[in-house]
């Protein structure tokens, strides 16, 4: 353990190890924000079209309510002979 050869070879593998170390994490964050990029990606486009399914159906609920209003305003005439507003 005296030698010098020793100790470079000791610094040679520990430099080895840290910039390995330094390699696989640096990598590492990358594939993760690479993924965490694209699962926002996927969940905007899947937010979008549940939000273009859901105003498809309260358009739809505004239909039938808008129907349901005529009529009630129908029966009413009918009825009463009272216009409603």
């Amino acid at each position: 353990m005296t030698e010098p050869q020793v100790w470079t070879l000791i610094g040679v593998f520990a430099a080895g190890l840290f910039g390995m170390l330094t390699l696989m994490s640096t990598m590492f964050v990358r594939v993760v924000r690479t993924e965490i990029d694209s699962v926002r990606t996927e969940m905007r486009s899947e937010i979008g079209s549940v939000r273009t399914e859901m105003r498809a159906g309260f358009d739809g609920v505004h239909q039938r309510i808008d129907r349901l209003d005529n009529d009630v305003n129908a029966l009413m005439k009918h009825t009463f002979g009272i216009q409603r507003d």
